[in-house]
């Protein structure tokens, strides 16, 4: 994100009070309505507070750790068993077809509760429960517009540069409609006139990445539900199970997805206009349904406790990704992979059951766990791949239990270091696995197409480029990693830093890479002297009597990527993990090795779930690190990528490494 150094929005700040005022009974276009899930809950910056358990003292985390939030930490009874809010079906609705079944299992029964007239209803079946998509005709067309202030491929550069918006003094929101989005927030920036005011401030003072994204509709869609011959028009529901154990049908075109998941579900409206299919489910069980899908069964017995102590810590750290739609995480690659007991195992059940309650912390507080399939040899610091503050204990480590590479004398920031730590291929632990070296051609058309869609995404004026002309790799990171890269077109020069590089291009997979240019060769002409006319000679060196040939002549095909690794490559590589694993290391022992300095500890109230990264801890009274405090869960309406992903079936490979995608 570019921001002028003085940008600073003073009539926003200053003003804005005066002009709501004034624009109180303005005609308006107003943005989707944050949703209002069927029971009453807290605003979207407190969503992710509730749990399960019964809590003594005030339900908030750390002191000053959310925006817009300022209280003392305060101490709490921690609950047995934490309840997530997980979104299994996100954007329900995005099309008129948009099908999901719903069933009981055999012998149960189904009971969906919802509104009607303001009386709480609930219907029962043993049957199954359909729910469809009705557009929905408006009257007029309506305009849906809001301030996109920047777009990201991931939620950690998304919240670092919401960090940098608020400090400018605009207040922001994330949203993920498909991509990871900063907005302005919808309920400051109401009126078309703020809006407008807003994108002015912007473009005077330089910001290059905010847009205006407008979108006129004629037609919305409206969740509808058929249960036993009748069929219900309903924005949010609740859906129960006599022995919490609900089978999900996602129909599609290609092949049904049906899954089962325990706990209740919910259908709630998200900020996009569609629909959220969410899934409340106890933090154990969750894991059931996360663990064989990150690791894969054929892991060693230590890997797949070490994946289950960091999926643990991962969960109760990004509980707040997804505030804006009243949920909390959830279930592909942006987060972790979660399928319901749809794959559940018992080598996978046991780790979970081994290290229940087991998180990694940083002096008492929550690491952020980050990990990917693969490193490529070397694991890459927090801010080598996104923006904001590094973490201690995300550093460059060499996935080696050998001494193969010392970075204190071969940094890799060096391009001739970084083609040998590439091409050599022995003594990682990840050797043998696939994507630890691969090489990716790719054409220019190929790259031009990738770079259009990207710059069309962002609404740059240099998405009408013809021609590419050049790539170049103008700076890595010590370990490796590259940090900026420039593409040369016809219309200018596109720059893309750390991770935008795998979003604007889809050859590289990851971003430990260097390039080398392919060439084709033209039809060589024919060689001076060669001419049937016996007068032409060709030229002849001084110091021979051959023919003197001409240079080849070759035109830029495309490039290709050689690297390693696949995914942002930050924290512990699960190939990695099989091996050190197989040496016979400790979970514990794993996860020092990935993430040094770090303590594996029971869950308790004393240990703090997040904090801001670029805000000093907040110390107690006996110098510890303040305690954050689990939050009750609110009870339900009924008062309770890529090859190496595996399949529900049993496994010996672990999928992509889901924190986050690669």
């Amino acid at each position: 994100m570019e921001i002028a150094p003085q940008l600073r929005f003073d009539v926003l700040a200053s003003g804005i009070s005066t002009v709501t005022r004034q624009l109180q009974h303005a005609p308006k276009t107003t943005p989707q309505a944050a949703p209002k899930p069927i029971s009453q809950h807290p605003s979207p910056a407190h969503l992710w507070l509730r749990w399960s358990g019964h809590i003594t003292g005030l339900a908030m985390l750390t002191a000053g750790c959310w925006a817009g939030i300022s209280s003392q930490p305060a101490s709490a009874q921690t609950p047995q068993e934490p309840v997530l809010d997980i979104g299994i079906v996100q954007r329900f609705g995005s099309k008129a077809s948009d099908k999901l079944t719903l069933a009981p299992m055999s012998g149960d029964r189904l009971t969906v509760t919802f509104d009607s007239n303001g009386q709480r209803q609930s219907i029962s079946t043993t049957s199954s429960v359909k729910l469809e998509i009705t557009m929905q005709p408006l009257p007029e067309p309506a305009v849906t517009e809001r301030v996109v202030l920047s777009t990201h491929r991931s939620f950690e550069s998304a919240e670092d540069s919401a960090n940098q918006w608020r400090s400018q003094g605009i207040e922001v929101e994330i949203a993920q409609p498909r991509q990871w989005q900063v907005w302005a927030k919808r309920e400051t920036y109401r009126t078309p006139l703020l809006r407008q005011l807003l994108m002015q401030n912007l473009q005077a003072n330089g910001a290059q990445t905010a847009f205006l994204d407008s979108q006129t509709q004629t037609q919305i869609p409206k969740a509808t539900f058929l249960v036993n011959g009748y069929r219900f028009e309903r924005d949010q529901f609740s859906i129960t199970s006599g022995n919490s154990r609900t089978f999900v049908t996602v129909d599609s075109d290609e092949s049904p997805e049906r899954r089962l998941y325990a706990g209740s579900l919910r259908l709630q409206p998200n900020a996009y206009g569609t629909y959220t299919l969410v899934n409340p489910v106890p933090i154990e069980t969750y894991l059931r349904g996360v663990v064989p899908h990150e690791i894969g069964l054929g892991a060693p017995r230590t890997t797949i406790e070490a994946q289950a102590i960091l999926a643990r810590t991962y969960a109760l750290r990004n509980l707040r990704r997804f505030a804006i739609d009243n949920y909390q995480l959830c279930a592909d690659t942006q987060c972790q992979v979660y399928r319901g007991l749809t794959g559940a195992a018992s080598i996978t059940d046991q780790a979970i059951a081994t290290t229940r309650g087991k998180v990694l912390t940083y002096q008492n507080e929550l690491v952020d766990a980050l990990y990917s399939s693969t490193t490529g040899g070397i694991t890459a610091p927090f801010s080598d791949v996104w923006n904001g503050p590094d973490r201690p204990y995300l550093r460059a480590v060499v996935d080696s239990t050998e001494n193969v590479w010392d970075l204190s004398r071969q940094s890799l920031a060096d391009e001739q270091n970084f083609r040998s730590f590439i091409n050599r291929r022995d003594g990682f632990n990840e050797e043998g696995w696939d994507m630890f070296r691969w090489r990716v051609e790719s054409t220019l058309d190929e790259i031009a197409s990738d770079l259009k869609e990207y710059l069309t995404n962002r609404q740059s004026p240099l998405a009408n480029f013809s021609q590419i002309q050049s790539l170049e790799v103008t700076k890595r990171s010590p370990a490796g990693r590259v940090q900026h890269m420039t593409v040369q077109t016809d219309r200018g020069v596109i720059e893309l830093d750390k991770d935008e590089v795998l979003r604007a291009l889809y050859a590289p997979n990851s971003t430990l890479f260097y390039l080398e240019p392919v060439y084709e060769e033209l039809p060589q002409p024919p060689t001076l002297g060669s001419s049937s006319q016996p007068e032409a000679q060709a030229p002849t060196d001084s110091n021979s009597q051959t023919p003197q040939s001409l240079p080849p002549a070759r035109i830029l095909k495309g490039y290709a990527f050689v690297g390693g690794g696949l995914g942002h490559g930050v924290g512990m590589s699960q190939t990695g993990a099989y091996h050190l694993g197989d040496l016979g290391w400790s979970s514990d022992r794993i996860l020092s090795f990935y993430y040094p300095g770090t303590q594996v500890k029971p869950l308790s109230g004393a240990i703090t779930f997040w904090r801001d990264p670029s805000q000093p801890a907040l110390p107690s009274a006996d110098n510890t690190p303040a305690p954050s405090v689990l939050p009750a869960a609110e009870p339900s309406p009924s008062g309770e990528p890529s090859s190496l992903t595996p399949s529900p079936e049993a496994s010996s490979t672990p999928a992509i490494a889901s924190p986050n995608a690669p």
